[in-house]
């Protein structure tokens, strides 16, 4: 096949001042390879220079020898638009230095960007985003004095405000898949999530650039039509690279893509390797005693049916919490990347699923997010202030990014954001089902005004949602007057644990509630 080529070779297609797109998700479906090769013509030449990166989550996994960082060398990058940034060492150190533009975008915005680029529309219009850091009477997503460019604008249409993101004109596509078959038709058996190939592709085609897939072996044979999610005709490029990972951490988990199921307890058992795996490349999570209480206080608002979504940190807790505490386990997981159902994966291999139901476009989860499909989403938080703004995405100079947490939490019928109180050194222990703080937090949770709107408190409030904020030793919930204190911890005293603790005053509930004693067993 005249398309199959060495991948220095593919490496000299791509020219200075390019738009590059990638596929990946984390650590997943990253053409690791192409791109090294990609990065080694750079350090030996200087060129390709002044890149444009587009692409949905952070294409790094905190290490500077691995995945974009290959690419992303001083001079190589130029611009960098993205839904998370805080895996990514060098990019996040230059756009913090100012060195590059950088822009930060909803990933389910990305995701239709790619979409609507396919087919040469201008962009999307949603209103996705509104109130929020993204919105560009807040910043528009620039992250520095560098990014100028104006990629979002407010518009009215009968009567109402709507945010319209202008889609990107790629140059060139680095992919990656399982098998390219005799007319290089590319399908992706082993990889345990699609993200968006064919809308990727597609963006740059209809922008006359070039499409180069990394993939694990050549097919002799034509691939099966219903699994092409390629086609050849779109196709400039293919590089083969035998030994790709399914994620950094595990080289083929075979029920991820549903060549195997497994029994529940055989499915637990695999997600505790994968946790083991994690724990040995670095990975490893701390959680303690006050994170159970949170989670098990969380998996309380879990309903029979209902359709939920994790976001990483406690939210990964509270289905193993739920059981502790009877919650109905006839809920349906989600994630991001287009798994339902199943048990989703941890750390390095977030984004896959065991035992998944459906796996399909990251494009079309959004649509079922946005379009309001989510019955209760469950995300962390690093900032709350009194209005019930959230901040996850930036403190100072470090960037972390939004991912998917602006989609989540504009959608979804119901918020839990589930967060220490304070961070930082938090210590505290159950005695008697009761709850007792040891240590404070070196900073507060709660402060006067978010850095940063990841969330906007004023939003929810406009569309009805319902909104609550779990701590270790209080729940609050969002009014229309900002938030109220509405049940407290055994043990906790509301004067010296929780208001002298903040630089505001919250609302306090009349029918003020101790929280489930069994949140606070001893573990």
């Amino acid at each position: 096949m005249r398309k199959v080529m060495h991948k220095t070779e593919a490496a000299q297609m791509i020219k200075n001042g390019d738009e590059v797109v990638f596929n990946g998700f984390g650590s997943m479906g990253f053409p690791e390879e192409l791109c090294e090769a990609v990065g080694t013509r750079f350090l030996e030449t200087g060129q390709p220079r002044d890149l444009k990166y587009f692409f949905g989550t952070g294409q790094g996994v905190w290490d500077e020898s691995r995945m974009i960082e290959h690419m992303s060398h001083e001079g190589m990058v130029k611009r960098v638009i993205s839904s998370h940034f805080t895996p990514m060492i060098k990019i996040n150190r230059q756009a913090a230095l100012n060195q590059i533009e950088a822009y930060n975008m909803p990933l389910g915005i990305i995701s239709h960007l790619f979409r609507a680029a396919s087919g040469r529309k201008p962009g999307i219009i949603t209103k996705i985003g509104l109130k929020t850091c993204v919105d560009p009477r807040n910043g528009g997503g620039a992250l520095n004095a560098s990014s100028k460019e104006k990629l979002v604008q407010v518009m009215e249409i009968d009567g109402e405000e709507y945010l319209f993101y202008k889609a990107p004109k790629p140059t060139v596509a680095m992919l990656r898949g399982t098998t390219a078959d005799i007319n290089g038709n590319i399908t992706m058996e082993k990889e345990a999530i699609y993200v968006d190939p064919f809308a990727t592709a597609m963006a740059v085609k209809a922008n006359g650039g070039k499409v180069i897939v990394q993939v694990e072996r050549l097919s002799s044979e034509m691939a099966d039509l219903r699994k092409v999610k390629i086609p050849g005709i779109i196709v400039d490029a293919i590089v083969v690279e035998s030994e790709q990972y399914q994620s950094m951490i595990e080289k083929y988990n075979p029920a991820y893509t549903g060549e195997i199921r497994l029994l529940d307890e055989d499915a637990c058992h695999v997600l505790e390797k994968v946790k083991a795996l994690n724990i040995a490349a670095g990975r490893k999570r701390h959680r303690n005693m006050l994170h159970s209480i949170i989670a098990k206080r969380a998996s309380m608002e879990l309903k029979d049916g209902v359709v939920v979504n994790l976001g990483i940190g406690i939210p990964e807790l509270v289905p193993e919490a739920s059981k502790k505490m009877n919650a109905p386990d006839n809920i349906k997981l989600t994630v991001e990347s287009g798994v339902i159902g199943g048990y989703p994966s941890n750390g390095l291999s977030f984004g896959a699923a065991v035992n998944g139901e459906v796996l399909h476009d990251e494009a079309y989860q959004f649509d079922f997010y946005d379009g309001g499909g989510l019955d209760i989403t469950f995300v962390g938080a690093m900032q709350v202030d009194k209005i019930g703004n959230v901040n996850v995405s930036r403190t100072g100079n470090k960037i972390i990014g939004v991912g998917g947490f602006i989609n989540l939490t504009q959608s979804s019928k119901k918020i839990v954001y589930c967060f220490p109180f304070a961070g930082g050194g938090l210590k505290g222990q159950c005695r008697d089902h009761k709850l007792e703080i040891h240590q404070e937090g070196k900073y507060q949770k709660f402060i006067e005004h978010v850095e940063e709107i990841s969330a906007s408190g004023e939003f929810s409030v406009e569309i009805g949602q319902e909104v609550l904020y779990i701590t270790e030793r209080c729940v609050f919930t969002l009014t229309s007057e900002g938030i109220m204190i509405t049940e407290i911890a055994p043990g906790i005293s509301l004067e010296k644990d929780i208001i002298e603790k903040m630089p505001f005053k919250p609302l306090i509930s009349d029918n003020l509630k101790p929280m489930d004693s069994r949140c606070f067993t001893c573990e």
